[in-house]
């Protein structure tokens, strides 16, 4: 009996021993596998697979990314369909169901080639963002400004391109190898990442609600401009400038039933060109009159009132910042961005201030709002009507990007969607989406109407998003993502764009404000 109970403790104690052993090898062997040396066990090697996939998650910065399922030359799954997540990637090729089109096709966005677009192509995309109508306000702006107007149309110009280039950097991180990657897709993803941990989607929507009033303040400046240039080539029509705006908006209805811009595209290049052959007319009729241009009346003095909106309607007409992100995501050199902002922004600066200086001198104190409106009659009448064929065809660019970004935020389906997606399963347009997009186009109307000013309503918004998003985010972004990699000086042009930007944005914003409520209170129109 004694011996059995001897054995039995002593199988125990040894079990226990071999435990203990075992356990403490397996420390050990773990200890040794972080250091290298050798292999970790099992339960060692599973610990240092979950602490990679949290370090990988970690690296992604919370951003949003399209993941395939199959991979060239290796194993996935049998759709080949493209995997949307958050933050949590599967890489063993599992992951939420396939994304649908609106066309209720399976999109496949990796396996897609998309055509790349070259340095003159990209250039072409920036000029026609910063070389559009919205030129014809700039006039005005030398009206209120004189030759600081001028040096404010040089700095805009190198700060816009300065801050476009910053912009794209924060796209970019260095590799183990020192190599930069590009790591973000867009603006929102950048913003996403300067504000987390804490507020992940913070930055994304105060870069949405931006650039969903930039563009829709761009579709009010449309018909705005459209009915102001009908009103002053016909004025002894028994028609007004509001009834003119309506008969424009009911021209613009059918943009609700877009799902995709490429009727709209192809009319892109000839609008371009024709506005350009407009600019020449102008400056021709100019250069006509060089006799009786009035260099007297360009000062070195400002309008302490007003000069703060010609401070917006120039940073307005250079804003390009929301879509070069993707534009140099789609170029076949990326590394030809910056050589193609430099060529872009300088003939910019070089035409707008030669067209703003030449129809500033031609009609001095008589500049208004909208330059062509100083032409005679006949000539006012042709290329007025020209403008106006120009805006109504440019209108469903900005509206249906306005569109899309609030559609993606509010109607898109999945767990964070507000409402039901805007489309069937068969790719029609539901009667909710319908909705959204006719109260947009009618609300473009009404704004349109109640607030007919065309230079205000262009420095209000220059003032409110065009600064925020050319001078200030760029700025801050560059600072919050790239701090330790900055050189003295880069830090200070930062924090100094970020500092004068600040500063024209909130008083080119008052005094806008300022504009409006006196011209609403006096009932002035254009």
């Amino acid at each position: 009996m004694a011996t059995l109970i001897r054995s039995k403790l002593s199988n125990k104690l040894s079990n226990a021993a071999t435990t203990v052993s075992n356990k403490s090898q397996a420390k050990v062997s773990g200890m040794f596998a972080r250091m290298g040396f050798q292999a970790a066990t099992d339960e060692e090697a599973l610990g240092f697979a979950a602490c990679d996939d949290l370090d990988y998650d970690h690296r992604q910065g919370m951003q949003m990314d399209i993941l395939s399922s199959d991979e060239i030359g290796g194993e996935g799954s049998a759709d080949g369909g493209a995997l949307e997540g958050d933050s949590h990637y599967q890489r063993d090729g599992t992951g939420p169901p396939h994304s649908t089109s609106k066309d209720g096709d399976p999109t496949n966005e990796l396996s897609e080639v998309r055509p790349k677009i070259t340095a003159w192509e990209a250039g072409w995309n920036v000029t026609n963002a910063i070389q559009g109508m919205f030129v014809l306000g700039l006039p005005y702006a030398i009206l209120h400004g004189g030759y600081l107007g001028l040096f404010l149309i040089i700095f805009a110009a190198v700060v816009c391109c300065y801050t476009g280039k910053i912009l794209i950097s924060c796209l970019y991180e260095e590799d183990e190898d020192g190599q930069l990657v590009r790591v973000r897709d867009s603006y929102v993803d950048i913003a996403n990442a300067c504000c987390a941990p804490r507020f992940p989607a913070l930055g994304g929507h105060v870069v949405n609600v931006a650039q969903i009033i930039e563009l829709v303040m761009t579709c009010i400046l449309y018909v705005v401009v459209s009915g102001n240039l009908m009103y002053n080539s016909f004025p002894n029509m028994p028609i007004s400038q509001k009834s003119w705006a309506i008969i424009a908006t009911a021209a613009l209805l059918p943009c609700a039933f877009l799902k995709n811009l490429k009727a709209v595209s192809k009319f892109s290049l000839l609008c371009t060109m024709a506005h350009f052959v407009i600019n020449v007319l102008v400056i021709a009729y100019c250069l006509s009159r060089a006799r009786d241009w009035a260099w007297e009346k360009v000062k070195f003095y400002i309008d302490v009132k007003k000069f703060p909106i010609s401070i917006g309607i120039i940073v307005f007409s250079y804003t390009s910042q929301i879509f070069l992100p993707s534009l140099e995501g789609n170029m076949q050199r990326p590394s030809e961005f910056h050589c193609m902002m430099n060529w872009t922004h300088i003939a910019a600066c070089i035409l707008k201030g030669l067209f703003a200086l030449v129809a500033y001198l031609t009609w001095a104190d008589e500049t208004k709002e909208v330059i062509t409106d100083n032409l005679p009659p006949t000539i006012r009448a042709v290329v007025n009507l020209f403008l106006v064929a120009k805006a109504l065809l440019s209108y469903p660019l900005p509206f249906f990007a306005a569109v899309e970004v609030l559609e993606k935020t509010f109607f898109q389906e999945g767990a964070r969607s507000y409402f039901p997606d805007c489309y069937g399963g068969d790719g029609r347009l539901k009667s909710w989406g319908l909705t959204l997009r006719c109260s947009l186009v009618v609300f473009t109307l009404l704004m349109a109407i109640y607030v007919p000013h065309f230079a205000l309503l262009m420095g209000l918004t220059g003032s409110l998003t065009g600064a925020g998003l050319c001078f200030l985010l760029p700025s801050l972004f560059h600072l919050k993502l790239l701090w330790r990699k900055l050189l003295w000086h880069q830090v200070f042009f930062d924090v100094a764009i970020f500092v004068i930007g600040g500063i024209c944005s909130i008083s080119g914003f008052i005094h806008s404000m300022e504009g409006l409520i006196e011209a609403f209170n006096h009932n002035v129109e254009e």
